[in-house]
């Protein structure tokens, strides 16, 4: 992966938000598309749910949308059951929207991580661990209704 250079654009060029800085490694396990499409440049994660886009290049020129993708992305579709939340262990949202399995898949995915099963880093399209999105849902699940 290229360094970060100043003039590299950091904020999605679809919806103007900050991305995240996401490893090469990711972009290749996620990309659906041909690798030919990958380039050695920086590339950025868009988290906004309402934006297409899901890379952008630093230098601007390239993005990726979720149909380029391997996966269906959670911060796209986080209230969306059928959505994977943790793409190691295989949890989808729904199986953490009720308190009651909320609390075990939690359980599971950290002893998971402790035994070295985990590879965020290259499964999960964030490019990084699942379990704040995850004990996030869960506190959400578990909140009193108003």
């Amino acid at each position: 992966m290229a360094s970060i250079m100043p003039g590299n654009l950091s904020r999605c060029p679809q919806c103007g938000e900050a991305g995240k800085s996401v490893n090469g490694a990711t972009i290749k396990c996620m990309l659906r598309v041909p690798l030919t499409a990958y380039r050695e440049v920086d590339y950025w994660f868009c988290r906004t749910a309402q934006c297409p886009v899901v890379y952008f290049s630093g230098d601007g020129a390239q993005t990726f949308a979720e149909a380029d993708l391997r996966e269906p992305v959670f911060q796209k579709h986080a209230d969306q059951a059928e959505t994977p939340i943790c793409y190691c262990f295989g949890f989808l949202v729904g199986d953490v929207q009720q308190p009651e399995q909320a609390d075990r898949v939690l359980a599971v995915i950290q002893e998971g991580v402790r035994a070295g099963q985990c590879a965020c880093d290259w499964r999960n399209p964030q490019g990084d661990c699942c379990l704040g999105n995850v004990r996030v849902m869960v506190k959400r699940a578990s909140a009193p209704v108003r």
